[in-house]
């Protein structure tokens, strides 16, 4: 069984309901919602949990598909990871460029402007559904 590794962001207000949209529209694998404070913004968090891969997963709001380098704990999505390669490697986008991920350790990498936003995160919650 190939899986997926889904992010909803929500905010501290509304992590209740948020939790409630995912168990209805997703069919969590592993019972366990990881929720990720993120440090440039207060308010904000980051949801995280795993579903069978799927083309027709129902789209929960604020959703996005990211991967996870276990080792570092980072969570990227591919565009982000792309800019960050094209930073540190003078423009060019090379695929096979080796990342130092201890860099990026406990953190969130997602598409900027121009280079990727690289957000802190730590564990606010893990959340057990069963």
């Amino acid at each position: 069984m190939r899986t997926q590794l889904l992010l909803t962001f929500t905010t501290k207000q509304k992590l209740g309901s948020t939790v409630i949209k995912i168990q209805n529209n997703q069919d969590v694998l592993y019972d366990k919602i990881f929720v990720l404070s993120v440090d440039d913004e207060d308010e904000v968090l980051a949801c995280t949990y795993n579903v069978e891969e799927d083309r027709n997963i129902p789209h929960v709001e604020n959703t996005i598909s990211v991967h996870r380098k276990k080792d570092s704990n980072t969570l990227y999505t591919i565009n982000a990871l792309n800019q960050l390669i094209r930073k540190i490697n003078n423009g060019i986008l090379d695929t096979s460029y080796v990342i130092n991920w201890d860099n990026y350790r406990n953190s969130l990498m997602l598409v900027g402007p121009h280079d990727p936003r690289i957000l802190e995160t730590r564990i606010y919650d893990v959340i057990k559904l069963k």
